[in-house]
């Protein structure tokens, strides 16, 4: 093993500086987006918003691909914070609220209703000043 670690060590500092990297940004990433979240965002059973409607098409597919090709990096970044240093639970989750996918909403409905995941987005909500997330049927947040 100490041999393997000895042969790699360019490869283990790109990790470990990446890892680094990674957790500093979502630090300051993940808190900017949640607290951008409306506060009525899970408090309806369907999504009935059209983002971009009103964009010229080729603007709106360049902005759709963009918007989930950084889904999927926010996912990839989370998945692999669930083992690093940095907020893995809360990258995916805003990874998956860019994606666009059949389910999508009742997904992110599903996920944001596990208590420890709600606590922490109300909580960063709360030191931004920001009213907390109610979900569908709430008359009161955690």
């Amino acid at each position: 093993m100490g041999e393997w670690i000895h042969s790699h060590q360019t490869t283990i500092w790109w990790i470990a500086s990446a890892s680094i990297m990674t957790f500093i940004a979502t630090l300051i990433i993940v808190p900017l987006l949640v607290v951008r979240i409306p506060s009525d965002y899970f408090a309806h059973r369907r999504r009935h918003s059209k983002q971009w409607a009103g964009q010229h098409s080729a603007l709106r597919w360049v902005l759709l691909i963009g918007k989930n090709l950084f889904g999927y990096v926010l996912i990839v970044a989370g998945i692999i914070m669930l083992v690093l240093p940095g907020q893995g639970m809360l990258t995916i989750l805003i990874g998956i609220m860019l994606l666009n996918f059949p389910g999508k909403y009742r997904l992110e409905r599903w996920f944001v209703s596990r208590r420890p995941i709600l606590r922490s987005i109300n909580w960063l909500r709360r030191r931004a000043g920001q009213t907390p997330l109610f979900l569908m049927g709430d008359s009161e947040s955690l």
